[in-house]
């Protein structure tokens, strides 16, 4: 995810004003302690990352995994994928070798020298990788991953351009390429993310001209369902309640991760009129809700609010409140929906329960100052993973969520 920042604290008179009412009026929001697990250096060698010009706005193609205590990152500018455990060393390469300089061990299984016989489980896999994006992780240590084609393996349809595949490796080998109708199939329009479910199956998110399309395929890669979610069928329950007409926008779609359901998260806003002039001046953010979307019937449940994040911004000795939407990052397998924004102490998350009936919010703190590039991934356990990218060197991190919400349902 990159950074993003909306409302900049303009006073510097009370600068405790907003650590203390970040997002309520009366209560501060907890930290999550942080872990700091390794770090990566910027450099051409195997268990290095190039990200290039980090000031150009879209440009870095890298991002993180995390499955049972191992980290997958892909760095699209160096076309490669590593695999490492929770101390930093490396076990697998990934790797396009004609534009990656040979590995300093032998790629085998062994070492190529002395000082590294005590490391038996290294090895490369070769693959001619163009632009590897965004990747998950399944239960066999499979990896998926988005893969940018080259120009003239891209098609067109219907006024959407097909660019994308996602690439599917064992612990081995690369097995396949996954598209629209499965292992060798058409191109995807533009990814936005990829998931997989509990029961390993693969759910591609991808942006279209009428709003979201999510692809479901089974752990085999067949195809299960394509459902396309288009702005004007979304449920609007500010109409349903007081007849008001909003705009809405399709936010994000995030798969349940033990059955057939889509989480549609929408953004609505309203028009905003300037009181002199009545002349319109842009749109207000209303507020969001998430909509349970049954797979096989395509019918939308009920509607969950997601309360926003209140941005409080000093101006003289008053203060006004700005109502801002979180992004949805995912869902737990026990059925906790995470939501998060970025603020100037870190990041915020919102953890809220699909069954509508307990909320956390909890701060994830780093310097925000100094990180000039970031990646979050969220566990089907409720652990957030993060590549922190700082001038010098990336740090890998995470913060313990799993442990918070465990005790919640407990009590």
């Amino acid at each position: 995810m990159q950074k993003s920042f909306y409302i900049k604290i303009a006073a510097v008179l009370f600068p405790a004003i907003f650590s203390f009412f970040s997002c309520s009026r009366n209560s501060a929001v907890s930290s999550v302690r942080r872990e700091e697990l390794f770090s990566l250096k910027y450099g051409s060698i195997e268990n290095q990352l190039n990200l290039f010009d980090l000031n150009s706005t879209g440009s870095i193609d890298t991002g993180i995994a995390m499955r049972n205590g191992f980290f997958y990152v892909s760095n699209g500018e160096s076309q490669k994928i590593i695999q490492m455990n929770s101390y930093g060393d490396l076990l697998t390469l990934y790797h396009n070798p004609d534009s990656n300089p040979p590995p300093l061990f032998d790629g085998s299984g062994g070492s190529s020298s002395a000082s590294e016989k005590n490391i038996s489980t290294r090895k490369t896999i070769d693959y001619p990788f163009n632009q590897p994006s965004k990747l998950t992780v399944d239960s066999h240590q499979y990896i998926y991953c988005v893969e940018m084609l080259p120009h003239e393996r891209q098609e067109n349809e219907a006024n959407k351009t097909l660019r994308q595949v996602v690439l599917r490796f064992n612990t081995n080998s690369f097995v396949d390429y996954i598209g629209q109708q499965g292992p060798g199939g058409t191109p995807f329009p533009f990814i936005r993310n990829i998931y997989i479910t509990q029961d390993d199956e693969l759910v591609v998110v991808c942006i279209v001209n009428e709003g979201l399309e999510a692809f479901w395929f089974n752990s085999k890669g067949q195809p299960l369902y394509d459902i396309v979610v288009k702005f004007d069928d979304i449920p609007n329950p500010y109409e349903e309640k007081s007849g008001i007409t909003l705009h809405m926008e399709a936010e994000n779609i995030v798969p349940d991760m033990t059955s057939h359901t889509l989480f549609v998260k929408a953004d609505y806003f309203e028009t905003a009129v300037d009181e002199n002039s009545k002349a319109q001046a842009g749109i207000s953010y209303k507020g969001s809700y998430v909509f349970p979307l049954d797979c096989s019937s395509r019918k939308y449940g009920e509607g969950l609010p997601v309360p926003p994040y209140e941005e409080f911004v000093a101006d003289g000795f008053s203060k006004q409140i700005y109502n801002l939407p979180y992004d949805f990052l995912g869902v737990t397998e026990n059925g906790w929906l995470f939501f998060t924004i970025a603020t100037e102490r870190g990041m915020q998350v919102q953890m809220i329960h699909k069954n509508g009936n307990k909320t956390l919010k909890r701060l994830l703190q780093f310097d925000t100052e100094n990180v000039v590039y970031e990646s979050f991934h969220l566990s089907l356990q409720g652990i957030i993973s993060a590549l922190l990218a700082q001038k010098d060197s990336v740090h890998v991190v995470w913060w313990r969520t799993d442990s918070l919400l465990d005790a919640i349902l407990k009590s």
